[in-house]
């Protein structure tokens, strides 16, 4: 038996090397024309068949011109990350933030990467941000914080500034927003870069500080060992001491609850910070800030509960919601989170229009889908689909489908805040955050301080997902099958939340460490409590 599983191992494996072998040859390879001009008649296809507004910021005749228009550009072989350049500024035209267009970039084996986990690459170490029309090291998690607040003034031999205008044409926000685009493209600048160039091994950075500029090349280096850095460090290395039964206890308990508390606050390693963080501002327990990073990991009940029990318990006057920065998430957390800042019955959110009775089984169905996630879908099939007829009609000529937890009316959470409420958006507060914040807008629960939301007033198109892959170039095209909005509107559409105080932060005030848009807040309160 063993002998069987091993010679198993060995196919698996050998495959798994020749399809990542087949694979990057594919991508690195020439297309014929013919074979691009199909995967983009295939993608226009998917969209048309499978996402509910696809015409709802772009009319059919002027989308169904830039597909055509793209066609006929196609005049010569190019290879997959050559076609991402021209497909995906083609696909923003849709104007849905959660339509995107990955690219193909090289696969390893196994092997491969195992070595590359062994190496970190300086590069990723920094976070930029892009303000006053130029790019800016905001953040860096590696030894060097001197480049902290330097400007980037060209990558190799590219400008900085052209990169970052060839970027914002490779995706888009919700409709007619631009506020995404600048907030979107700085933090994603690594991401792009790899997109459109591929995996290197060092890259020469031409920075500026103040009047100098210099050029740093940042390299793929191997990591510390910490193993062999301690018994470096030390002449003598002490062996561990040899705990008792009640101290391994005592341990265990509190790596448990270190694991609770990570879970509850929604710990990104990565990053040694978490999504979700409660303080109080000055002495008292007057003014209570909410950050919240993001809506799609950790436990988030026991920490909203837990809380609102805090600030009902203090008798806090005033509550700041940071949604700077947060790219959206999970609709029953912004529920969960809602249910204590609104002081009202409210439906959160309305049915969601589909192109299929179906959703879900197109969803696991997709064809980047695992084998396994068919196989299983293929053996739920008849529960999925009974599940999703039922919760799908027709009205009008379109189909909805309904969220029956999310779209019924509900009261207030027993521990609902009572005070006054500012909230904080930029550009990247998207998705999930632009439907918390349509509701806290249109109930005139709360004063909006900073830019307007990267995603749109009247809804998204989301949900669940269909990842495409076209099948010449490779390339993966992203989908949202699911119109998610809340029951309020707003005219003209196709615009995000907008502020009440607008507040862009400049270079001036990241140098200085100064919170513009918190700042302006604080003094508000001085006046109101004065």
């Amino acid at each position: 038996m063993k002998k069987l599983f091993s010679v198993f191992t060995i196919v698996l494996i050998a495959m798994s090397c020749s399809s990542v072998k087949t694979y990057n040859q594919q991508i690195a390879s020439l297309h014929t024309v013919e074979d691009l001009q199909n995967d983009v008649d295939k993608l226009y296809k998917q969209l048309k068949k499978h996402h509910p507004k696809l015409y709802q910021y772009t009319p059919k005749n002027i989308l169904d011109f830039k597909f055509d228009s793209l066609k006929k550009a196609i005049k010569q072989p190019m290879n997959s990350r050559e076609f991402y350049k021209k497909l995906a500024p083609v696909v923003t035209n849709v104007r849905q933030g959660h339509v995107s267009v990955g690219s193909a970039n090289k696969r390893f084996t196994r092997k491969e990467r195992k070595l590359l986990k062994k190496k970190k690459f300086e590069f990723y170490d920094l976070d930029f941000e892009y303000l006053n029309n130029k790019l800016w090291v905001k953040n860096t998690r590696g030894k060097d914080s001197t480049l902290v607040g330097n400007e980037v003034v060209k990558i190799e031999d590219d400008l900085a500034i052209n990169l970052v205008e060839k970027y914002k044409t490779q995706f888009a926000s919700d409709g007619y927003n631009t506020t995404l685009h600048n907030r979107f493209v700085g933090k994603n600048f690594k991401t792009f870069y790899y997109r459109n160039n591929g995996f290197v091994d060092s890259l020469k950075v031409t920075l500026k500080s103040e009047d100098s500029t210099f050029i740093k090349t940042f390299k793929r280096l191997e990591k510390e060992d910490k193993k062999n850095k301690t018994e470096s460090d030390s002449t003598k290395v002490e062996k561990p001491k040899k705990l008792s039964k009640t101290e391994k206890k005592i341990n265990r308990l509190k790596a448990k609850q270190k694991k609770k508390y990570n879970n509850k606050h929604g710990y990104i390693s990565s990053r040694k910070q978490y999504t979700r963080n409660l303080s109080f501002i000055g002495k008292d327990s007057t003014i209570a800030l909410m950050k919240i990073r993001g809506f799609s990991n950790g436990s988030y009940k026991a920490f909203y509960k837990e809380s609102f029990a805090k600030l009902d318990s203090a008798k806090t006057k005033y509550f700041i919601l940071d949604l700077r920065d947060n790219g959206g998430g999970r609709i029953s957390e912004i529920d969960n989170l809602y249910s204590y800042l609104t002081n009202e019955n409210y439906q959160f959110i309305t049915e969601s229009e589909v192109n299929s009775r179906i959703p879900f089984m197109k969803f696991v169905m997709s064809n980047t889908s695992s084998a396994s996630l068919k196989i299983v879908g293929g053996l739920l099939s008849p529960i999925i689909i009974t599940h999703n007829l039922l919760k799908t009609k027709k009205k009008d000529g379109k189909l909805y489908y309904r969220f029956n937890k999310f779209s019924k009316v509900k009261a207030p959470n027993p521990l609902h805040f009572k005070g006054n409420i500012y909230v904080l958006t930029n550009g990247n507060s998207f998705s999930a955050s632009s439907v918390l914040s349509t509701h806290l807008q249109a109930n005139k629960r709360a004063i909006f301080v900073g830019e307007e939301t990267g995603g749109a007033y009247n809804g998204t198109v989301a949900g669940i997902y269909k990842l495409y892959q076209l099948p010449t170039s490779k390339l993966k095209v992203r989908m949202g099958l699911m119109q998610i909005e809340a029951p309020q509107k707003q005219n003209p559409d196709g615009y995000g939340v907008k502020p009440d105080v607008k507040i862009t932060p400049t270079i001036e005030d990241r140098k200085l460490n100064i919170d513009t848009e918190l700042e302006w807040i604080l003094n508000d309160i001085e006046k109101t409590d004065n």
